[in-house]
């Protein structure tokens, strides 16, 4: 074994074998997989396979290393500060990719006129982000993604539910054991618009009211504040994220609100398609990136002890971000 190779050099140069031992720790924040943990991990990764192949989706894959320019962008989001880069020997500067979707837009770009609609596309990527480790948070993750291109309405987002939710029926759970928080964030950007406030702040402002379960309200509403937003505007958008039924939004927003008719559009593809117990209204979820557009949603379990179980959203205008 290595260790013994250790030690054998050491007596040969006559040197101390604890001052010359590698550590045999993985690098801060990754792990090992040995056998009894790669089995769990094919289990579960063939699940996500299956069920996305169920769907329709096909798979598709991307370069662990990108260009750094992919993930830098100026809306404050967290991703953006956690990236693992480097200079290659050219100088270009490089970063491990933190999520998968800036890909998959680059990949959809470069052949967006011979790409038959829908595109739906699958994969399981490892990702990279440099941040503080907590309880289920390290620097290296592996997240099953699943994307639709092509598909203007709702239906998108019941479909990748549909799948999410059928994903957790396989593996034994039940919605007494997660629930999915679902919201639009055209909520807050109806309220802001309603208030005055410019377009250009609302990718800004959802990624500060997304650290609210982190920092509390009182820290979110001094970010706001220096963020440009009147004291009137930050009580209204308050109001609006305390909102958790579709009647009470209707109240908040009118009958006639874009947002409103796609979460009940949402909620009643949801109730005809068998999946609708699942799911709950919260104007709280807006979710982490600045690219999310419409419908957020977001995975928990139900006994409140663990980090978000899935995510995901609408993001109509990304391509744009790349030059489509």
């Amino acid at each position: 074994g290595s260790a013994a190779v250790v030690q054998d050099a050491a007596r040969r140069s006559g040197g101390s074998a604890a001052a010359d031992a590698m550590d045999l720790s993985p690098p801060r924040g990754t792990r090992d997989f040995y056998p009894p943990d790669m089995r769990l991990r094919v289990w579960l990764f063939n699940h996500f396979k299956e069920v996305s192949r169920t769907f329709a989706f096909e798979e598709y894959d991307a370069p662990v290393v990108e260009q750094e320019a992919l993930y830098v962008r100026k809306a404050g989001e967290e991703v953006t500060q956690q990236l693992y880069t480097f200079a290659d020997k050219q100088d270009r500067r490089l970063a491990l990719r933190p999520e998968m979707t800036p890909s998959l837009a680059r990949m959809v770009l470069a052949q967006r006129n011979s790409l038959p609609l829908p595109v739906k596309w699958f994969s399981v990527p490892q990702c990279w982000r440099y941040e503080r480790m907590t309880r289920g948070r390290r620097r290296e993750h592996f997240q099953w993604n699943m994307d639709i291109w092509g598909v203007p309405t709702v239906d998108a987002e019941a479909e990748l539910l549909a799948a999410a939710t059928s994903l957790c029926a396989r593996v034994g759970l039940t919605s007494a054991d997660v629930g999915v928080r679902v919201s639009s964030r055209k909520v807050l950007a109806e309220v802001m618009a309603a208030m005055g406030v410019p377009e250009e702040l609302f990718a800004r402002t959802c990624v500060v009211v997304d650290k609210l379960d982190k920092v509390g309200e009182e820290a979110v509403a001094e970010q706001l504040r220096d963020l440009g937003l009147a004291q009137d505007t930050v009580d209204a958008l308050f109001a609006a994220l305390a909102v958790r039924s579709v009647d009470a939004l209707d109240a908040l927003l009118g009958a006639d609100s874009e947002a409103c008719q796609e979460i009940r559009a949402l909620f009643a593809l949801a109730e005809a398609h068998g999946f609708s117990d699942w799911l709950q209204l919260d104007v709280g979820v807006v979710r982490g990136l600045a690219y999310y557009t419409g419908l957020v949603f977001e995975g928990f379990d139900r006994k409140g002890e663990l980090r978000a179980i899935f995510g995901g959203g609408r993001y109509d205008r990304l391509l744009e971000s790349f030059g489509g």
